[in-house]
């Protein structure tokens, strides 16, 4: 025995205890095994043991299904604003798109409308788009985005679709100012087309009505005549549609009727208008002719210059119809389609711009001046 190996150590009865309680759980363990291959009682007991724990298990995972819920429905609302905040815009695009779009097609008709009005009539006519609109009831005017650089001049007729505008009042050389119709300053000679009749429109200060004084009560004028331009004073060419008899009642001392006008323009919409600057001679209709007359061939009539009086017995019932007394006065300016304001001394040229002094270089014969109105028939 070596001298550095100690004393022997004793077994100690623990020991031996737990060795064999080893053994005999090997032996229950390979038991077991044998009895589960050959007779598969234990993957039933399995099974109902799985059973029995199944809400255990339940329990046990609920805390992580609850997180993932909540994490997964905070994701799913934030993805849900944010596609309907797209949409809302999308939305409000296309919507913005479609009112272009309507508006596009508006003014398109229009368009169409006045150029199949200058086609359809041979008028040399020009368009102008409004940029401005005033419709107070003392002042009816328009601005418009056209001026003299574009060959505007003052006292040009203004048209739409529809009929008459006005005319206009000043130029400047990228705008000019239209005095419309239904302006209490402007009057305009007209005449009943089924009968001929002449007389004189005013304006009252709204867009949709236009006034005709003075009306003789057997001048056969009804509710529904169409009233047309003159052509007398030689600012509106005639023929050109102005209005609709709408109503008829008699004036303060009952010796004449006073009748309301419907305007045949679309004075108040429509973003552009037609400068007139040349039309043909358009024939106004002739009223019945007395018996035993013979008629006349209104192609035999020769065309009457603009500006020039007429003559003849013709000439008593123009003038008569054409203005109220005074050629310097405010009346007289308006039933002449002068702006009232305008001096005797330049009505002329305010009138017509063509009357107006020719330049010197242009060597230009000189232009008569337009006929004084007649004095208005006492009552």
């Amino acid at each position: 025995m070596p001298p550095y190996a100690g004393p022997p150590i004793a077994s100690r009865p623990g020991e031996v205890a737990s060795t064999l309680r080893l053994l005999g759980y090997l032996a229950l363990a390979i038991a077991l095994i044998v009895l589960d291959h050959r007779g598969g009682w234990l993957s039933q007991a399995r099974a109902q043991a799985g059973v029995v724990t199944q809400p255990l298990w339940w329990l046990a995972g609920l805390p992580g299904r609850v997180g993932t819920r909540v994490k997964d429905d905070a994701v799913t609302r934030t993805r849900l604003m944010e596609e309907n905040r797209e949409l809302r815009n999308e939305l409000l695009v296309a919507n913005a798109r479609l009112t272009r779009l309507s508006t596009a097609a508006a003014d398109n008709m229009q368009l169409r409308a006045l150029l199949g009005v200058a086609e359809s009539r041979g008028l040399d006519v020009q368009l102008a788009p409004i940029l401005d609109i005033d419709l107070d009831p003392t002042r009816q005017r328009l601005v418009l985005d056209a001026g003299s650089g574009d060959g505007v001049r003052v006292g040009q007729p203004v048209i739409d679709a529809g009929g008459l505008m006005g005319q206009i009042i000043q130029v400047t050389p990228a705008h000019a100012i239209v005095l419309l119709l239904t302006d209490p300053d402007h009057a305009v000679p007209v005449v009943v087309a089924s009968s001929g009749v002449r007389l004189i429109a005013y304006g009252r200060g709204r867009s949709d009505l236009l006034e005709l004084a003075d009306i003789p009560l057997n001048s056969g004028v009804k509710v529904g005549d169409v009233v047309v331009t003159s052509g007398l004073g030689g600012r509106f060419p005639a023929g050109f549609p102005v209005g609709t008899v709408t109503a008829l009642r008699p004036d303060d001392s009952h010796a004449f009727l006073v009748g309301d006008l419907r305007p045949a323009a679309q004075l108040d919409r429509g973003r552009d208008v037609l400068l007139l600057r040349s039309a043909p001679p358009l024939r106004l209709p002739l009223p019945a002719t007395r018996p035993g007359a013979t008629p006349v061939d209104p192609a035999t009539v020769p065309a009457t210059p603009a500006g020039s009086a007429p003559t003849g017995p013709a000439s008593a019932p123009a003038a008569v119809g054409a203005a109220p007394a005074g050629a310097g006065t405010a009346a007289g300016n308006r039933a002449t389609g002068i702006p009232q304001g305008a001096s005797p001394a330049n009505a002329a040229s305010v009138a017509n711009p063509a009357r107006a002094p020719a330049n010197a270089a242009t060597n230009a014969p000189a232009t008569p001046p337009p006929a004084t109105p007649a004095t208005e028939p006492t009552r």
